[in-house]
């Protein structure tokens, strides 16, 4: 389920404050921060972003 347009506009990557990317369609929904230098993965549970920077995962 994708996230709603407002709530994506006002978040950003709690890490490096760039955008986020939603990835919320995939088998495992995350948002992707947009960011060059950051990168980083955070999961979406059960439609609810999981903005920690300990949850989130590396780019591979």
């Amino acid at each position: 389920m994708p996230l709603e347009a407002g709530l994506l506009e006002i978040l950003a990557c709690p890490a490096c404050h760039a955008p986020l990317d939603d990835r919320s369609e995939t088998d495992e929904p995350e948002l992707i921060c947009t960011g060059a230098e950051c990168a980083l993965a955070y999961p979406v549970r059960d439609g609810i972003p999981v903005l920690l920077v300990d949850e989130a995962r590396r780019p591979a």
